[in-house]
């Protein structure tokens, strides 16, 4: 499903109002994107998602937020593992490459989630600027040490930037997470985008159901990873 097809000219209507919105609105950003000093102990490996509206879980309960769900998958499995939600709402990559120092600073997960580019192609960025942004952060990321596991999520464009942009955008984040050994996660709303039923009124941002859906997008990638990284800890002692 190619992004907000079934609906592209509903969805070229309200994409300006939602940049505005989510530039404006950091209503449903939980705590720990607001303030990255509530962090788990040292002691628990912690999964940090760096993203948009999208991962903040703008228009919903923090309750509801795919982050919860997906913390609440973690327990239920016995992984030692904390999510650290970091979502912004109205986020840019420019904007992660400039915030990703500060948020390091706060210390280094096992793993780190990458959901960004949305706002980019909403606002119609060049590419060579997502591009170069996206390898920065990346970049950035890869002289960590230890080195965390790294998770690119990927993202689609809006129909209306035409076929070549789309095409171009969407392969920037499985080429950058080849060039940086990252795992690859096609599409964060792979099932959810362009479905009414799962969504918000604005036809972007995931409803309830809609979360539950991005959790399990997310956890079917994740949940492997986590159980390779909780075994080599069983290993070292």
């Amino acid at each position: 499903m190619r992004f907000w097809a079934r609906d592209a000219y509903r969805m070229i209507v309200v994409s300006g109002f939602i940049v505005a919105a989510c530039s404006r609105d950091n209503r449903s950003v939980p705590a720990s994107a607001k303030d990255s000093r509530v962090a788990p102990s040292p002691a628990v490996p912690a999964v940090l998602l760096v993203g948009t509206s999208l991962t903040a879980g703008y228009g919903l309960d923090p309750a509801d937020a795919w982050s919860t769900r997906l913390q609440q998958k973690i327990a239920s499995s016995g992984l030692p593992f904390h999510v650290v939600n970091a979502g912004v709402s109205g986020e840019t990559s420019a904007d992660v490459l400039h915030r990703i120092d500060w948020l390091l600073s706060q210390g280094t997960p096992a793993v780190i989630v990458v959901e960004t580019g949305a706002n980019d192609a909403l606002r119609g960025q060049p590419l060579d600027a997502v591009r170069a942004n996206v390898d920065a952060i990346l970049a950035r990321l890869d002289t960590l040490r230890p080195r965390p596991v790294i998770v690119v999520a990927g993202m689609e464009a809006l129909p209306n930037l035409g076929r070549e942009y789309g095409d171009s955008f969407r392969r920037i984040f499985p080429a950058a997470a080849r060039e940086h050994h990252a795992h690859y996660l096609p599409f964060l709303l792979a099932g959810v985008a362009g479905v009414d039923s799962l969504n918000q009124a604005d036809g972007i941002h995931p409803n309830s159901a809609g979360s539950r859906r991005v959790a399990d997008n997310v956890w079917r990638m994740l949940h492997p990873v986590l159980d390779s990284l909780e075994r080599e800890a069983h290993a070292r002692l």
